[in-house]
């Protein structure tokens, strides 16, 4: 490879790699946001057939998502793999919210969705 393309291929690497990150900032700043969204929701999570309180739910998908972050590009992809079901046993998890049950995957897009609708606010 000549002097000059090798110049342009590292050139072209590097204009690449800060949209990657900002990429990955976007989809950790929407994780960090579901994963506090549990853990204020008060809601109850059942996993395993045990009920967890919200901090602990939070807790428990804080750590998914630290072991399994590689699998994980957005987050539409957290939720679909590792806050909607048991990887040890493929159960799904549920959350009570106000007496009603239901699955935490169909939850938490809800609340991604609701989310990204949310006006932006800049504070000076």
């Amino acid at each position: 490879m000549t002097r000059c393309r090798l110049h342009a291929l590292l050139l072209a690497l590097a204009l690449l790699l800060p949209v990657h990150a900002v990429a990955a900032t976007a989809a950790d700043t929407e994780i960090e946001y579901l994963l506090e969204f549990i853990a204020s929701s008060g809601c109850t999570f059942v996993r395993n057939g045990d009920d967890h309180d919200s901090m602990g739910a939070a807790d428990h998908l804080r750590l998914k998502y630290g072991r399994g972050k590689r699998y994980v590009d957005s987050a539409e992809q957290f939720i679909d793999r590792l806050a909607t079901e048991s990887s040890w046993s493929g159960d799904a998890y549920t959350v009570t919210c106000e007496g009603k049950t239901q699955p935490s995957g169909q939850w938490l897009h809800r609340a991604l969705a609701q989310y990204r609708q949310a006006p932006v606010t800049n504070t000076p």
